[in-house]
């Protein structure tokens, strides 16, 4: 079977658990040259060292994707150890508080929820953006939420934040899709990650994830072969769009 990223530098924030953990594993599958990014340097590298096991090319990074400066120098190592940047998946984030309503969300946790989440992704396309226009192009793959499509209850911070994953992922798809570059975004429903581990404990709150209309949580690679579809040529006329990736969960 034929590699579909042979050769390809490609960066994974997050990459050192859930969906970014999958992701970068299946990127180094494929003949990827990966660096695996996350603000946990000891996760990274024992991702990036998983993967050099298998035989395959990886690389760890430290960033905090809140830091412009961090992104910048997450870019410079990519292009440093693998020789350009063709894809990036901008995945990092963090969960935020669940168990206030807007009117009682603290400042704090609201701009902490904004800055990685959604300045985070933005912070990451600046950085990339140039190193792959002179690798000649390629594929942006950023991670939004359901909860950038549909409300619930005590999520202003993250619902917000993912709804403008959405909108900036639009915007630079239209900015970008003229040299060369395509971005799209995934809108995953619950997946078995470490951020949703402690949501999982309660036997009432999984009953009730598992209660989509696939009647199950997702597993970390179903998210992971999505992006890469995305990031491949197979999705070459794919620009812009937001992929719904729940088990039915919107269509409720």
């Amino acid at each position: 079977m034929a590699k579909r990223f042979q050769d390809k530098s490609v960066i994974v924030t997050g990459g050192g658990s859930g969906i970014g953990r999958a992701t970068a594993q299946a990127f180094a599958a494929e003949g990827a040259r990966v660096l695996v990014v996350d603000w946990n340097d000891e996760a990274a590298e024992t991702v990036a060292a998983d993967i050099r096991g298998s035989g395959a090319m990886a690389s760890a990074c430290k960033a905090d994707v809140s830091s412009y400066g961090d992104c910048e120098a997450m870019v410079r190592e990519a292009v440093a150890r693998h020789g350009g940047l063709h894809i990036c998946f901008n995945n990092a984030g963090i969960g935020g508080p669940m168990i206030h309503k807007v009117h009682e969300t603290t400042l704090d946790d609201w701009n902490r929820t904004i800055a990685v989440n959604l300045s985070g992704v933005f912070h990451c396309i600046k950085a990339q953006v140039p190193a792959m226009l002179e690798s000649g192009g390629g594929a942006i793959i950023n991670t939004s939420s359901v909860a950038g499509l549909v409300a619930g209850p005590n999520l202003a911070a993250y619902a917000s934040a993912k709804h403008g994953v959405i909108g900036l992922t639009k915007a630079a798809a239209v900015d970008l899709i003229g040299n060369g570059i395509r971005v799209n975004c995934i809108c995953p429903g619950a997946t078995e990650t470490a951020m949703l581990a402690s949501t999982l404990e309660h036997p009432e709150l999984r009953e009730h994830l598992e209660g989509s209309p696939i009647g199950r949580i997702a597993d970390p690679m179903e998210l992971a072969r999505t992006v890469l579809f995305l990031a491949s040529d197979e999705a070459s006329f794919i620009v812009g769009h937001a992929l719904t990736v729940d088990g039915g969960v919107v269509l409720q």
